[in-house]
């Protein structure tokens, strides 16, 4: 498991309860205010931001909604005083954990991430103990259902991924950041639909544990966080 995003669960669970929908909206609301905040309104200018609108388009997050949350990280909106984190941590059987998020608080995102941990069988780790294991790299996730399986994943690598990986019935195509505007237009000129795209943590390498089972019930226990945003870990599956 390269990583655990929270936008790629709520994709790929689409549909579920209206409770759980609000809750992706109001995650993907502060994701949107901050990558306005940090680079500016103006998708045209911002690509941080033109990526997390197309993501929120992806879960037919209302447009009022998205230019709401634009709004208050540009401060045109009075909102909350939010700040992204990133906190590196071990899991049960020893698997390494990044943990991205964004708060109004971070001194409460961080006690009740490190109670999350405990109760799991993990704990933080401290600052670049974990972040080394794994790369920065852009996620391009494609809906397999598109064309038979070895024939997509040629025109993956044609298109110039670096490598590609199934999860369930989509395939995550990585990129270097740099080269992903590049893979995205190679993909569609093959008329391959792209269903998002982010900038993730891939492990280096992954490893095996005995529980899984423990390993994802801590991932689901994270994600019920509100503050918590993305989860990464260096689990196979």
């Amino acid at each position: 498991m390269s990583g655990h995003s929270h936008f790629a669960s709520i994709k790929h669970k689409k549909g579920k309860a209206d409770e759980a929908r609000g809750k992706a909206f109001s995650k993907m609301a502060r994701v949107i205010s901050i990558a306005a905040k940090e680079g500016g309104g103006d998708p045209d200018s911002n690509y941080k931001l033109r990526i997390v609108i197309e993501q929120a388009k992806q879960i037919n997050m209302p447009k009022d909604n998205v230019e709401r949350a634009i709004k208050k990280g540009t401060g045109e909106l009075a909102g909350e005083k939010l700040e992204s984190f990133v906190f590196e941590a071990y899991g049960p059987g020893g698997i390494a954990l990044i943990i991205e998020g964004i708060t109004d608080n971070k001194n409460r995102a961080l006690g009740e991430v490190k109670k999350i941990l405990s109760q799991y069988n993990g704990k933080l780790a401290g600052e670049g103990s974990v972040k080394w294991m794994f790369e920065r790299k852009e996620a391009i996730i494609i809906d397999g259902a598109q064309k038979p399986k070895e024939e997509l994943e040629l025109i993956a690598i044609e298109a110039g991924a670096e490598d590609i990986y199934w999860n369930d019935d989509f395939l995550d195509v990585y990129t270097k950041p740099e080269d992903s505007e590049k893979v995205k237009k190679n993909l569609e000129d093959k008329g391959i639909k792209i269903e998002s795209s982010s900038l993730d943590w891939i492990a280096k390498e992954k490893i095996e544990v005995e529980n899984k089972e423990s390993c994802e019930k801590l991932f689901e226990a994270l994600d019920e966080n509100d503050d918590v945003q993305n989860i990464y870990s260096n689990l196979k599956l």
